[in-house]
C-alpha cells in the first residue's frame, strides 16, 4: 500500500530538510540555490514552496535543528561526563572538539550563516538565538562554579570557544581542541577558587 498524501508531504519535507542541512552547512545558506536543494531532495520546486513557502523559511528549520541537536548533545554530555560546574566549563571544549575530527566539519554553522546574513533575516535571527544560548550556557556554569566575575569569565570562554571552532575549520587542525582546553583550564582556575566549586 502506498503512502497517504500526508505521509508523502512529510517525507518530502524531511528530504528537503536533510538536503538543506547537507548543502547549507557545507557551502553556505546564500551560496546554495533552491534548485540544488530540490535536486538533492528529489522533489519538485512546487513541493518546496508548499512545504516551506520560501528558501528563507527553509533556512529557519535548518538552523533551528542544528541548534537543538547541538544544545542537546552539549547539555547531555556535560551532565553525563562532568560532575561539577567547574569541570563542565572546561569539558565544553572537549565536547566541542569531538566534531573537529569529522571529515565533514565546516566550522560553526551559525558563524557561517551570520557572516552571510542580511540584517533582520532568518539567518541572523536564528544565529542570535544560538548566541544567546551559548553565552547563557557559559554564564550559568561560571555562576554555579562560583567565579568571582561570571560575566567576564563567560565572555572569555565564549571568545575561546568561537576561536577554537574557526581555527579547527580553517587550519584543518583537530588538535586545536587540546590547546583551547588548556587555555580554558587556565582561565577557569584563575577565576574560580576551589572552595567555591559546586
Amino acid at each position: 500500500m502506498g503512502m497517504s498524501a500526508k505521509e508523502r508531504a512529510e517525507d518530502a519535507r524531511r528530504r528537503l530538510l536533510q538536503a538543506a542541512d547537507e548543502l547549507f552547512y557545507a557551502e553556505g545558506v546564500n551560496t546554495v540555490g533552491i534548485d540544488r536543494v530540490i535536486e538533492r531532495a528529489s522533489v519538485a520546486k512546487a513541493t518546496l514552496y508548499s512545504a516551506f513557502g520560501s528558501k528563507e523559511e527553509l533556512i529557519r528549520p535548518y538552523l533551528k535543528a542544528r541548534h537543538e541537536a547541538y544544545r542537546q548533545r552539549m547539555e547531555n554530555e556535560l551532565e553525563r561526563r562532568f560532575a561539577t560546574a567547574k569541570e563542565r566549563l572546561i569539558g565544553a571544549f572537549e565536547i566541542q572538539g569531538q566534531s573537529f575530527t569529522d571529515p565533514d566539519f565546516h566550522g560553526c554553522a551559525f558563524i557561517s550563516a551570520s557572516a552571510e546574513a542580511r540584517p533582520g533575516s532568518t539567518a541572523q535571527q536564528e544565529s542570535e538565538t544560538y548566541r544567546r544560548w551559548i553565552h547563557a550556557l557559559f554564564f550559568d556554569l561560571a555562576q554555579r562554579a562560583g567565579a568571582r566575575d561570571p560575566k567576564a569569565l563567560a565572555q572569555q570562554l565564549v571568545l575561546l570557544f568561537d576561536g577554537a571552532a574557526v581555527s579547527a575549520w580553517m587550519d584543518r587542525d583537530p588538535s586545536v581542541e587540546a590547546a583551547a582546553r588548556a587555555v580554558a583550564t587556565a582561565l577557569v582556575d584563575a577565576a574560580v577558587s576551589d572552595r567555591n566549586v559546586e
